[in-house]
């Protein structure tokens, strides 16, 4: 598979994506097999993985060999669309439902009301292709019902059917190229058919791809939004991580240091006005003491305060107008709790 996925060769960004990645070891052998590649390549690209992974275990070791991974369902998770330029996709088989949920067997029609889970995942994450996106996509070769087969043959081109090497699961492996949705190829369907019957069971893959690879373009959206609905404290530790520059306690020091820088007298004695401006930005706070040995822990504020005049006026024709003027006027308030030892200890006292 690895040999027939080449890189586009344009600089910027290729994204990868598995969202059922396991460990995350086939995704990183495909990049490491894009970035060889494009060492003998004029354009260079950064090469992203990004892998979903339900099982804690096996996320937690994906997260070491993957640029992101989220521990999530995928059914739990926000991944943009028509960002990614591979799909590497291996669903889990068999129906959304198990036996054990009092499924009758012999009734065809309740298996019908249980979706298989290679065409839930299917349509859930194709979207997340770009146009021009690859799709790697390895499922039993007998669950390529008529949905999946129109489906693929609706919103892929260039389709190839391979059985896989390893038949323990009776698997094959389906390449394509995303296109815009249209009016299902008919050639595509006929071969998806012949597929799901058995008929193609000697079309192996081959250890080396002699046909035109498959391209994986460079993305053309911006920022990758990817991200799950829910997560947990260990993840949430982790996402911090790739953000630290950008939160307050890495910068506290920056922004918080002028409370340790000594503070000079102004000059004057400070207007009301200049009180005002001081109780608004907050600088009139913290333990004052009088030197009568009064204690106070102080804090600023300042409101808006409207005042209403009401004034009434009468023409020559005895007609009366009355007109209502309302004028703010900010009001500089000082809350404070008495800290000096004493009866009044704890009281709060407010000074406007």
């Amino acid at each position: 598979m690895i040999s027939a996925l080449h890189p586009q060769g344009k600089p910027g960004v290729i994204r990868l994506l598995d969202p059922c990645c396991g460990t995350g070891a086939a995704l990183a052998d495909i990049k490491q097999s894009l970035v060889y590649v494009q060492s003998y390549s004029a354009g260079q690209s950064l090469v992203e993985t990004y892998g979903v992974e339900f099982d804690k275990e096996r996320a937690w070791q994906a997260k070491d060999l993957l640029y992101r991974v989220l521990h999530a369902d995928v059914h739990d998770t926000v991944i943009k669309a028509r960002s990614v330029g591979l799909l590497f996709l291996n669903p889990p088989y068999g129906f959304g439902v198990s036996d054990n949920a009092n499924l009758d067997r012999n009734n065809l029609d309740t298996h019908e009301k249980a979706e298989r889970l290679e065409r839930t995942f299917l349509k859930k994450t194709a979207p997340m292709l770009m146009p021009g996106g690859v799709l790697v996509y390895i499922v039993p070769f007998y669950a390529i019902d008529e949905e999946i087969r129109t489906y693929l043959a609706r919103n892929f081109r260039q389709v190839h059917f391979f059985m896989a090497p390893e038949q323990a699961y009776k698997q094959c492996v389906i390449f394509g190229v995303k296109v815009k949705p249209g009016h299902p190829d008919k050639e595509t369907l006929a071969m998806l058919t012949r597929a799901q019957a058995g008929e193609l069971a000697d079309q192996v893959l081959p250890t080396e791809w002699c046909e035109q690879p498959y391209t994986v373009p460079t993305a053309t959206e911006g920022e990758m939004d990817f991200r799950a609905v829910r997560i947990d404290g260990d993840q949430l530790a982790e996402e911090l991580k790739h953000f630290e520059g950008n939160l307050l306690w890495t910068g506290f020091e920056r922004h918080f240091r002028q409370s340790r820088v000594g503070h000079r007298r102004p000059l004057r004695d400070l207007s009301r006005w200049h009180l005002a401006l001081a109780l608004a930005a907050g600088q009139v706070t913290g333990l004052v003491r009088s030197p009568a040995g009064r204690a106070l822990l102080i804090k600023g504020d300042t409101f808006k305060k409207k005042d209403r005049s009401v004034s009434v006026e009468t023409d020559e024709k005895g007609n009366v107008s009355q007109t209502i003027t309302m004028i703010d006027r900010f009001v500089p308030v000082i809350t404070a709790i008495e800290f000096t030892p004493g009866p009044d200890l704890g009281r709060i006292v407010r000074i406007s």
